[in-house]
């Protein structure tokens, strides 16, 4: 294959080529030429839709610290107020609640109260029955006649005073005591005194008790009564205070075996046996309840002896002397 002419002539010298020009040294012609030549290219490629252009996002301003300080100033007031509100009606509730509580206490106090002055003061409760029960000696009509002069009267209102002095009039009542039964019964509970002794009182026999009150006098000495004898028959004097303790220590059945007793001093009292020539040396009121146990046993030992006299002063050496 014939190559064409001059294809293979060597390349001149690098001094000898011409030196390229450059794109700023083009002539304005040649730039012209390329820029047609490079629209045609452009326009036969469509162009992208441009985007339309963003909004500027506006920065809020930073708020000064002023600002911020008033902010949080009434922020904080805001919460304080809703704070207040809040406790003021936690307090308000509360305190409605005491008062209707404390109101509906008071209400049934007043209830109560008026109820109970109804009852007391209404004819329901008024005395209507008066019993008495303890007696023995005292015929129980006489008390209950000696105190109707309150039949009617409310229970509440009975006159303590009035009974206590009628009550008083009887001797033979020691102590009593009374019960009210609604809704309209009194009971009397009487506590008579118990004779220990007689006395001579001129040609006759007065009957005492353990205070020395005088219950009754009989021109007789009654049968189971020791006779007591005591300096002038002063039954305030320690002798006879002394004589009324021993008889009151004695059980009922040695009691009645005791036909006198007599005392000068609180220390010297002496007894003498019913039916025999036997006596007590006693001695004084101290421990009494011991020296009974201690004579009963003597007299069970030498009751059917002759004369003589127990000595139980000592009831730990208590001895029986034959005369």
């Amino acid at each position: 294959m014939k190559r064409p002419e001059g294809f293979d002539a060597p390349a001149p010298p690098a001094a000898e080529r011409p030196a390229p020009r450059s794109r700023a040294a083009r002539p304005d012609a040649a730039r012209r030429r390329e820029a047609a030549t490079a629209e045609p290219a452009r326009a036969s490629t469509p162009a992208a839709p441009a985007a339309p252009p963003r909004p500027a996002r506006k920065r809020p301003p930073r708020p000064s610290a002023s600002r911020v300080a008033d902010a949080e100033l009434r922020a904080a007031e805001r919460a304080r107020r809703r704070a207040e509100k809040h406790e003021l009606k936690r307090f308000t509730r509360r305190a409605r609640r005491r008062r209707i509580a404390w109101l509906g206490g008071i209400g049934v106090v007043v209830a109560l109260v008026a109820m109970s002055i109804g009852a007391v003061y209404s004819p329901l409760l008024a005395l209507r029955d008066i019993r008495v029960d303890g007696t023995t000696s005292l015929d129980p009509a006489r008390i209950v006649d000696a105190v109707d002069g309150q039949l009617g009267t409310p229970l509440a209102l009975l006159d303590q005073d009035a009974l206590r002095d009628e009550l008083g009039s009887f001797t033979l009542i020691r102590s009593y005591s009374t019960e009210i039964l609604p809704p309209g019964t009194l009971i009397i509970h009487v506590v008579e005194r118990a004779p220990v002794g007689v006395m001579v009182a001129g040609g006759a026999f007065d009957v005492v008790d353990a205070a020395g009150v005088v219950l009754g006098s009989v021109p007789q000495r009654p049968a189971g009564l020791p006779l007591i004898q005591v300096a002038e028959a002063d039954v305030d004097s320690a002798a006879y205070r002394s004589v009324a303790e021993v008889l009151l220590a004695m059980p009922d059945a040695l009691r009645g075996q005791v036909d006198t007793i007599s005392a000068s001093t609180r220390d010297d009292v002496t007894l003498t046996l019913a039916g025999s020539a036997q006596r007590v040396e006693w001695g004084a009121a101290e421990d009494s309840d011991h020296k009974a146990r201690v004579l009963a046993a003597l007299i069970a030992i030498h009751g059917g002896a002759g004369a003589g006299s127990y000595d139980v002063s000592a009831p730990g050496t208590a001895v029986f002397h034959e005369d």
